[in-house]
């Protein structure tokens, strides 16, 4: 019915890294079912005070990937960004766009952890140093609380609800 949410739970009994790997890919595709199929208007519409909208949250994930896993974690010299601008979408920014956008984001990520262990440390600047490990767990949770907002954004926009909604 959903096979990019289904398949992303594929691994609830695993090694550590397959069921880091399942869950953090689980977020992304909850993530990515709440903005399918928005029209643009829809996907900006903000109903909190904050700038938040399911089309700011895609672009910031797509940002936070690429700053733990290609900067971070990569070590990909690059200016952290404003975290201000991270949820700003151009006007002329699609959802497919940004859709599309995130999941290069996520392959990106995904190529870039297949070359470390989970225990290989980096140094962070405000933690010291953060391991793989670190950076999934922090990257399922970021993801995890986005999806939430989404769901809620998604719920007062068509009234579509859930995991898969």
């Amino acid at each position: 019915m959903y096979p990019d949410v289904l398949a992303s739970a594929r691994s609830a009994v695993g090694s550590e890294r397959e069921v880091l790997e399942a869950s953090l890919d689980l977020q992304r595709a909850v993530m990515k079912r709440k903005a399918a199929g928005l029209p643009a208007p829809q996907a900006r519409r903000s109903f909190v005070p904050s700038a938040t909208t399911i089309a700011g949250l895609l672009k910031h994930l797509a940002i936070v990937e690429n700053v733990w896993f290609e900067q971070i974690l990569a070590q990909q010299p690059a200016q952290l960004p404003d975290p201000d601008s991270t949820f700003a979408v151009a006007a002329q920014e699609t959802v497919e766009d940004l859709l599309t956008a995130y999941d290069a984001a996520c392959a990106r990520s995904r190529e870039i952890a297949a070359k470390f262990e989970l225990d290989y440390a980096v140094p962070q600047e405000q933690l010291g140093q953060v391991s793989l490990r670190w950076i999934y767990t922090h990257m399922i949770e970021e993801t995890a609380r986005h999806a939430g907002h989404a769901d809620i954004l998604r719920e007062l926009t068509d009234g579509a609800t859930g995991l898969i909604g």
